[in-house]
């Protein structure tokens, strides 16, 4: 596969251009700069969550219309979520020791995020070495379902609904999320091309 037509290297460029621009984005007035990491963990996951939720749309296509692409899609968003909801738990760790000086390991939704980052992973191999289309999207569709139905009864400690960034009021913070989100989603389709190319290859 050459490098050139590779999406990885753009995914990779992306992904600098992200971290560049986190730690330029607006201080908030309690956690002053240290903010920028819950902006970036927040990015991070809703574009996991957003994978996830691509992949189960298209399973649930896939098994409906009963089309190779749709598996092929649900296999390559499973996957890019999984990468994402794995390496959005650092950032949450280091949002948690940078912002309240210490890791408070035992929050209901952390553990939640670790649990499904352990059984997601075993599940993407799992279902990567079985090698069944029609699996793999009943499988990515179930998983986004339990994921969905366990957090919204999951306890709020450290993440207190509505969201405290849409309604903050600053435009400036809210913009820049915005636009931080949207940089994740482009890095999550640079990915999914990626894990499409290699399925194909």
């Amino acid at each position: 596969m050459s490098k050139l037509k590779s999406p990885l290297p753009l995914f990779f460029a992306t992904l600098l251009v992200i971290i560049l621009i986190a730690f330029l984005g607006p201080e908030e007035e309690s956690l002053g700069s240290n903010v920028r990491l819950v902006y970036l963990h927040g990015a991070w996951v809703i574009a996991a969550e957003l994978a996830f939720l691509l992949a189960a749309l298209a399973g649930l296509l896939a098994a409906l219309a009963r089309r190779d692409i749709f598996h092929a899609l649900s296999a390559a968003l499973g996957r890019t979520g999984i990468v994402f909801w794995v390496t959005y738990l650092p950032l949450s760790m280091l949002a948690m020791q940078s912002n309240w000086n210490g890791l408070f390991l035992a929050e209901p939704r952390f553990r939640l995020a670790l649990t499904f980052a352990v059984v997601g992973v075993l599940l993407q191999l799992g279902l990567w070495m079985l090698d069944q289309k029609w699996l793999t999207s009943l499988a990515n569709l179930a998983y986004f379902i339990v994921l969905r139905v366990i957090f919204s009864t999951a306890e709020n400690i450290m993440h207190p609904p509505p969201s405290p960034i849409f309604n903050s009021g600053n435009y400036a913070i809210i913009g820049f999320f915005v636009g931080l989100n949207l940089l994740s989603w482009v890095a999550g389709y640079f990915l999914t091309r990626w894990f499409l190319r290699i399925s194909e290859s």
